[in-house]
């Protein structure tokens, strides 16, 4: 059992939101704190690493959302850092379609096939808005499925990463359209560093900071109306008065942490109903560059029979001239295929691919990199992805505290869900919660139970008359602040 004793706040996971939720709370004079993160660095899903002379991001690699009428906060960081970006223009990747003899699609073609293909979803999208029943049928026609390889590869785009949408998306009404790669040999994670600096114990690069706990996983949280306990994998115990999890959606819906009591249904269904998207970069170090560059040839896309069969490529000279360095991206299915095989078997796939659209003589690849997100127990998939069409139920369910436990992470922004930057904010946004309730806690702190002796009569006739548990009381009296700390943890 570890030997420090109980604190204000633990905060589980060392990611983007759990930082900035930690930041905030030592800003406003919260700092007994313990922090326990399940792997043996900060950063979570922001990860770099060396290959091929270069630091190359694993998980997240760019900054969305610049030039608006709004500053990025996540953009203001890296300013403030000197973090090196390159600016990334995807807009001529329809025009650098590939097919399997290795020639170019006309413009027009192109063109043409990109034009209806965003019509036909945002025809579809409107379709579902107003009658979800005809969206099913419309999708049932085999008319309205891509069927031909540059139409498959174009709805690869548009969907995985375009997300076409009937209404703008708000990342770039509120920050902006322009987007830039991090290329700096300090990594994208640096900035966690940089905010931790200011309330964590930090020399030469690395954090002392006892309030930090690596490599603790924790696979048990018991909560209560007086205070939560939290107990991790090597048998340490942690106790506090309340806890933030900032674990991403994917180990929620996995069994690594169990809860005791188990989470209500009203939160167990909300966190199922939102999807998990695995996004895989692949990258391959070659002895020579072979691939044409210039002004708008950073980005190029393969057309095959299979959806997402290595479609959407990128080169690094960019961001590292001369580095020699190709990356793939697969999503979803192809990432889950891909990382139950060898990287031998999947550099095999990579360059029949190439040799698809180069011909027969380009060099061998000398070295590959492939991240295993979906595998990995501590992430399980990169982001959240809520369904396009959807209320704000889903996201404030997940996003609602039980009793003291509170959750962050980019999937509880209601707005930026999927960026660094909905990261960043929902762990401020989060704290700021915690803070308020602390505040009327310590203000009033018999008031925390006056509703208590009410709710248990209410549940016991409820309980007599229709055999129903109390984890089936409506959602919205834990949504809705009708209901104080000790009523919200059944």
């Amino acid at each position: 059992m570890d030997s420090s004793t109980r604190c204000s706040v633990i905060i589980i996971g060392a990611g983007v939101s759990g930082i900035s939720a930690a930041k905030t709370l030592a800003e406003n004079g919260i700092e007994d704190i313990v922090i326990l993160e399940a792997s043996d660095r900060i950063g979570g899903r922001v990860r770099n690493e060396n290959f091929g002379g270069v630091s190359v991001e694993l998980g997240a690699g760019w900054i969305v959302g610049v030039g608006g009428k709004e500053s990025n906060p996540v953009w203001e960081l890296a300013t403030q850092s000197g973090l090196r970006t390159c600016f990334s223009d995807y807009s001529n990747a329809r025009y650098n379609i590939y097919d399997r003899s290795g020639k170019i699609f006309p413009t027009g073609v192109a063109a043409d096939s990109y034009k209806k293909a965003v019509d036909s979803a945002i025809q579809k999208l409107k379709s579902l808005e107003a009658n979800v029943n005809d969206i099913i049928k419309a999708t049932a026609e085999p008319s309205s499925s891509p069927k031909k390889p540059i139409e498959l590869a174009i709805d690869f785009i548009l969907h995985d990463f375009e997300m076409a949408e009937v209404e703008p998306i708000s990342t770039y009404v509120d920050f902006g359209e322009r987007e830039f790669l991090v290329a700096d040999e300090r990594g994208y994670g640096y900035l966690l560093y940089q905010m931790a600096e200011e309330f964590l114990c930090i020399s030469d690069g690395k954090i002392l900071d006892s309030r930090l706990k690596l490599n603790k996983v924790v696979r048990e949280l018991q909560h209560s109306r007086s205070g939560v306990t939290v107990k991790t994998e090597d048998g340490c115990v942690y106790e506090a008065n309340y806890v933030i999890l900032s674990v991403s959606i994917g180990v929620l819906q996995s069994d690594l942490i169990s809860f005791r009591p188990p989470l209500p249904r009203w939160k167990m269904e909300a966190i199922e109903k939102c999807d998990v998207m695995v996004y895989t970069k692949i990258f391959l170090k070659f002895p020579y560059m072979f691939w044409p560059c210039g002004p708008g040839k950073e980005f190029f896309i393969y057309a095959h029979e299979r959806r997402g069969y290595y479609t959407f490529w990128q080169h690094m000279e960019n961001a590292y001239p001369g580095s020699n360095i190709l990356v793939v991206t697969l999503t979803n299915g192809e990432s889950k295929r891909v990382e139950a095989q060898s990287d031998e078997d999947t550099l095999k796939e990579a360059m029949g691919v190439l040799r698809d659209m180069f011909g027969p003589n380009i060099p061998n690849a000398i070295d590959i990199l492939v991240p295993h997100w979906w595998n990995n127990r501590f992430q399980r998939g990169s982001y959240s992805n809520y369904p396009i069409i959807s209320n704000n139920q889903v996201v404030n369910s997940i996003k609602a505290p039980v009793g003291r436990v509170f959750f962050t992470g980019e999937h509880t922004s209601e707005r930026f869900n999927g960026y660094v930057h909905g990261a960043y904010l929902a762990g401020i946004d989060t704290s700021k919660t915690l803070l308020e309730t602390i505040k009327e806690e310590r203000n009033s702190d018999s008031n925390n139970y006056l509703l208590e002796p009410l709710l248990a009569l209410t549940l016991t006739q409820t309980e007599a008359v229709s055999g129903l548990h109390k984890c089936d009381i409506p959602s919205q009296l834990y949504l809705s602040g009708k209901l104080g700390i000790p009523e919200a943890i059944l």
